[in-house]
């Protein structure tokens, strides 16, 4: 993997944001984006033309749902990424249960998933009476194992899910072919996935539905928002449907039917068009986001590499033909307790370092609602070490170096650099 930062993407990292002709409302604010007290671990993204966009949706008197910058973001999507359709909704969690639903899952429905993921995961399919089966993951990429999705099949298995941790793409080769054998379907839950890749296709566009997330720890954020993107044309009806209340609202607006009618069961998934307004202002410049987290990525890996060449700890593998998009970087410690001991070394130096997911099947819902198949041999051992540095555009120089220097410190002082 190429480490090197061209001096374009340096500037880029150390840039101020995009400010349009209101930017010195929030430079004489000092809004918590350039807060210098703590280094947080997350910062929403801003360029600066969030403020002009969500004006202009208010003065278009067009706040509601696909409004106009609904539209630009979903057709964003569609020529970013070669979707045949992409809805936007009103988070990830529901695109997910969207996806559920045109998969058609039924009570006692199993779908088989990693057991390290966001509760949203699992949750969406337990709605429709589906049952979790949690498989373990893959230790260097923390994303499901391919290798134990086969015998987690029965006779009751509808669908993979495979979640494409920090933003790193599963193995969709084989995961794909599993499938195809056992006709089932293929839900990519690409929460963290956006510009990210996989042998050149876009994560979200290689099963037959993909699920993202414009939470505002993500790296493009409307707040609260998320999108589904539609590959096989056929579902695009009934997914319109399902979103729009029942209704076939969407064909009456584009002139195909003369009135709009309660076709079938739905619920109301449109986000507001003012989240979406604040969305397109990261959109329109997603490259340079993806340029600027990436050149911090790659400085964390850098300054950490001799330290994973020691054994002290572990650092993420992007495996070849993925291409990933720097939404975290993590660490992964020795043990549980060197883990604690560094979060709370870097929190005692204003530096805000967090752990990540409780595997879902240790949780009481998961042991309610799912199942484990197999042997958890690294999903808990793995998620007990690990640990997520802060990582978010703009992230400062003089930040990033500070979390380094202190990183290293810790673990010069408790392995003595060796």
């Amino acid at each position: 993997m190429n480490k090197d930062e061209s001096s374009a993407v340096r500037k880029k990292r150390t840039a101020k944001p995009l400010l349009g002709k209101k930017e010195s409302a929030m430079e004489e604010k000092k809004l918590p984006f350039t807060g210098r007290e703590k280094i947080r671990f997350n910062v929403p993204p801003f360029t600066g033309r969030e403020y002009e966009y969500v004006r202009q949706a208010v003065e278009n008197q067009k706040i509601c749902g696909d409004g106009e910058f609904t539209k630009k973001a979903s057709h964003w999507f569609e020529e970013k990424t070669g979707t045949a359709k992409c809805l936007m909704t009103t988070s990830c969690t529901h695109a997910t249960e969207l996806a559920a639903i045109l998969a058609d899952i039924k009570p006692g429905d199993e779908i088989i998933m990693p057991s390290y993921t966001f509760v949203s995961t699992a949750n969406a399919f337990v709605l429709r009476g589906g049952v979790p089966v949690f498989v373990d993951i893959r230790p260097d990429t923390m994303n499901i194992d391919e290798k134990q999705i086969e015998a987690a099949i029965t006779e009751k298995t509808k669908a993979i899910v495979p979640v494409h941790y920090a933003g790193v793409a599963c193995e969709m080769d084989t995961i794909m072919d599993i499938a195809k054998r056992h006709n089932l379907l293929v839900i990519e839950d690409a929460a963290q996935g956006v510009m990210s890749s996989y042998k050149g296709k876009a994560l979200g566009t290689i099963g037959d539905y993909g699920c993202f997330s414009f939470h505002e720890t993500k790296n493009y954020s409307m707040g609260e928002g998320g999108a589904i993107v539609i590959n096989n044309p056929a579902y695009i009806e009934k997914a319109e449907i399902l979103r729009e209340k029942g209704t076939n609202r969407s064909k009456f607006f584009r002139g195909q039917v003369a009135k709009y009618n309660w076709v079938d069961f739905g619920d109301s998934y449109l986000q507001s068009d003012l989240n979406a307004a604040y969305l397109w202002a990261q959109l329109e410049v997603a490259d340079e986001i993806n340029e600027n987290r990436l050149a911090s990525w790659n400085r964390y890996y850098e300054a950490f590499k001799p330290l994973a060449d020691k054994g002290i700890l572990e650092l993420p593998t992007v495996p070849a033909g993925c291409v990933h998009n720097a939404h975290m970087f993590y660490l992964k410690c020795k043990d549980l307790e060197t883990r604690q001991a560094y979060i709370q070394f870097m929190k005692e130096n204003d530096i805000l370092c967090v752990f990540h997911y409780v595997p879902l099947h240790s949780a009481p819902a998961g042991l309610k609602f799912g199942r484990f198949a197999g042997e958890d041999e690294h999903t808990t051992p793995d998620s007990d070490r690990l640990v997520r540095l802060p990582m978010y555009y703009n992230l400062a120089e003089e930040d990033i170096q500070k979390v380094i220097d202190k990183t290293l410190e810790f673990f010069e002082q408790r392995d003595g650099g060796k």
